[in-house]
């Protein structure tokens, strides 16, 4: 889905890559911004000096903050072949809610 067709009022998780092939997860409201952000140096910390950086993945998370920073937390939490697995394409993010308890399933 291009950039510019998505409202900013939604959240995003998302990867980027580092020139080691790490994966920095994140959140943000607004993809393009963070991005620049994080090639600029002025993002998270753990992506200074890293560059160059590639936006690899990201997914629009409807239901605000709170859900896509537990969304990102259980990204953070897969192996590092199951976040491969996610950004190639391979597999894709399922977000469930089961009365209050958010979840990620890889379908």
């Amino acid at each position: 889905m291009p950039l510019d067709t998505i409202t900013r009022s939604h959240w995003f998780v998302y990867f980027v890559r580092t020139r080691h092939q790490a994966l920095y997860c994140g959140i943000t409201n607004d993809v393009e911004r963070r991005f620049a952000q994080h090639c600029a140096g002025k993002g998270a910390k753990a992506l200074v000096g890293k560059g160059p950086l590639t936006l690899e993945w990201f997914h629009s998370v409807d239901s605000g903050r709170a859900v896509a920073s537990r969304v990102e937390y259980q990204l953070k939490q897969l192996k590092k072949c199951q976040k491969e697995s996610l950004v190639s394409g391979l597999t894709r993010l399922e977000i469930l809610n089961d009365e209050g308890v958010i979840s990620i399933k890889l379908i």
